[in-house]
């Protein structure tokens, strides 16, 4: 019996590359570093546990983790207060109340990002305590979980006026912060929660219609991106997609579907 070797691994696509350096440069730049040593050693790559996203995952590049290694909870507080602080660094400074961090357990296995805080958001300080923000945690509880056990947070962090859309630049300055989060969490799973996290993590144009359902990667991390609570409140009639969706959730998390909520509508 003859044996197939399997073949030689081959060297990253030159996009990739460009897109790992591009990374390690804005979580540099948002925790304040200015030299960037050479480090020769390869790239680890995360485990995965369904074939479904194995495979996605190994389309995608590998994470990027800053050595050394420190306490989430420590990192993530150096971020906020001394890194971010009374951020200016783009037009939103004048006209918000108050920077939107992020709320959660450091340690999260799973991170819901969403796209920017609404009123109660910015006059709180914790993203999704809003209408939407109720109904995220009506969700995450009928996952069985609370929202302490996870961790919350937006592609942006300051309120755009009159809740408008965020436009690229604000994306562009606000977007460092959020790389550094997830690389600091580095969580099992992440939820992109509507159409401005999902493209912002994923660099696309498709829409979240598209996107939804399907496995995607982050950085080596499993994705599953799903419509945004308010979205929901303007459309009822897909909660049951987002319970879907939620449920791949849980099971990629090794995590059961709580016997009640297997045919409910969040």
């Amino acid at each position: 019996m003859t044996s197939e070797r399997s073949p030689a691994p081959t060297d990253p696509p030159l996009d990739d590359v460009v897109e790992r350096l591009r990374d390690h440069a804005l979580y540099a730049r948002a925790m304040g570093v200015r030299d960037l040593p050479v480090v020769s050693r390869p790239m680890p790559s995360l485990r995965v546990s369904s074939p479904a996203v194995a495979e996605v995952a190994g389309r995608s590049r590998a994470p990027v983790h800053p050595a050394p290694r420190h306490d989430p909870a420590t990192a993530l507080a150096q971020l906020r207060n001394e890194t971010i602080g009374d951020c200016r660094r783009c037009k939103l400074a004048p006209t918000r109340t108050q920077v939107v961090f992020g709320v959660g357990n450091p340690r999260a296995a799973l991170v819901f990002v969403g796209e920017a805080p609404g009123a109660d958001e910015d006059a709180q300080g914790i993203p999704f305590v809003g209408r939407a923000g109720q109904l995220l945690t009506k969700i995450i509880e009928a996952m069985g979980l609370r929202r302490d056990d996870i961790y919350i947070a937006n592609i942006i962090k300051c309120r755009p006026p009159g809740n408008r859309n965020p436009e690229p630049d604000e994306i562009a300055s606000c977007e460092p912060f959020l790389i550094a989060q997830l690389d600091i969490i580095r969580p099992k799973v992440i939820c992109a929660l509507g159409t401005f996290a999902a493209q912002t993590l994923l660099k696309t144009k498709e829409p979240i219609s598209r996107l939804r359902g399907r496995w995607q990667a982050y950085q080596g991390i499993p994705l599953m991106p799903t419509y945004h609570p308010a979205y929901l409140l303007r459309n009822p009639n897909e909660k049951e997609t987002v319970w879907k969706d939620v449920q791949l959730i849980l099971t990629q998390l090794g995590l059961p579907v709580p016997p009640r909520a297997k045919t409910k509508k969040v």
